[in-house]
């Protein structure tokens, strides 16, 4: 089966109308709306690296979409479409057919539309999608706002994919393969958020991208982490790990005034919203627990480790 065989029979659905011209062209095109800026970003995933190699093709394809449609959210904005560069060692019909559905799965769900890509055959399967999305121009909200004062929040869980990674089989490997990208709540939040971010790598370590792009520093109440009861049956330490450094949660982590807080509350939100913390002056993250300072470093994920 060649190239555009493969396209046609699994990555050539029929796109919405805010596609002027998607699969089958050597690119793709469409019209702005107004006054709206395009919101740009791409993620790769490699087998063996970025999930396991037995892993269901149907949340294989799921995932690669959800990744990136996190990190649209996390700017505030509305994710519209993505492109596909695919690479696989050999032809896998039964593979491709879980594949393709959970990538369209995911793009149902979020109102995405499939509009372009690549297929080409590597020895190691990999995966490259980006995605677009449009915010109003001058709205997106960014790492680089937060203030001293600002509540610091975090949605859902977090901890939950780190454990599932460790305890394959586990009710929590959900979270692993089909996480959730946070897109209502991230347009929620445009116009309230200071700044934010999605985690990806680590709460500990995507909040410090924010502390440092913000010039500020934040305490943390480590009594307030969002974990699940299995996590809570590890010790302190084990729970904070996987909390803090885990990775692979795709939730939002933002930092919000108190006022706009309130205002956020009084909203209909479709996931848990948890206050865990507070920006401060001083450089760096500190972590409490019952008031008391706790002398912690925690490294989140290594893409060259």
């Amino acid at each position: 089966m060649a190239e555009f065989s493969i396209i046609d029979t699994y990555f050539n659905r029929q796109i919405n109308s805010s596609v002027d011209l998607g699969v089958g062209d050597d690119s793709a095109l469409l019209t702005p709306p107004p006054n709206q800026q395009l919101v740009i970003c791409a993620d790769t995933l490699v087998a063996g690296r970025h999930f396991p190699l037995d892993t269901n093709p149907h949340a294989i394809g799921w995932k690669s979409v959800a990744v990136n449609l996190s990190d649209i959210a996390a700017m505030g904005a509305k994710p519209h479409s993505i492109l596909l560069a695919l690479s696989l060692p050999q032809i896998d019909h039964d593979w491709l057919k879980g594949f393709s559905q959970g990538l369209y799965d995911c793009c149902d769900q979020f109102g995405v539309s499939l509009i372009g890509g690549d297929t080409t055959q590597s020895p190691h399967l990999t995966i490259s999608v980006t995605a677009l999305g449009w915010i109003e121009a001058g709205q997106a909200v960014t790492r680089s706002g937060a203030q001293i004062g600002d509540y610091v929040c975090v949605s859902g869980q977090v901890g939950d994919a780190a454990y599932a990674l460790q305890h394959l089989g586990h009710h929590l490997q959900k979270r692993l393969d089909y996480p959730t990208p946070r897109c209502q709540l991230g347009q929620k939040l445009k116009g309230l958020a200071s700044s934010m971010i999605d985690i990806s790598d680590g709460l500990a370590q995507d909040l410090g991208h924010i502390l440092k792009a913000s010039h500020v520093g934040a305490t943390l109440d480590l009594d307030q982490l969002p974990i699940d009861a299995a996590l809570k049956k590890l010790q302190q330490e084990k729970q904070w790990q996987y909390a803090l450094a885990g990775g692979d949660d795709y939730e939002l982590c933002f930092t919000i005034s108190p006022q706009n807080y309130e205002k956020l509350l009084q909203q209909q939100l479709d996931v848990d919203i948890t206050r865990i913390g507070k920006i401060a002056q001083e450089k760096g993250l500190t972590f409490v627990q019952n008031g008391v300072d706790h002398s912690l470093q925690f490294h989140g994920y290594q893409h060259f480790a």
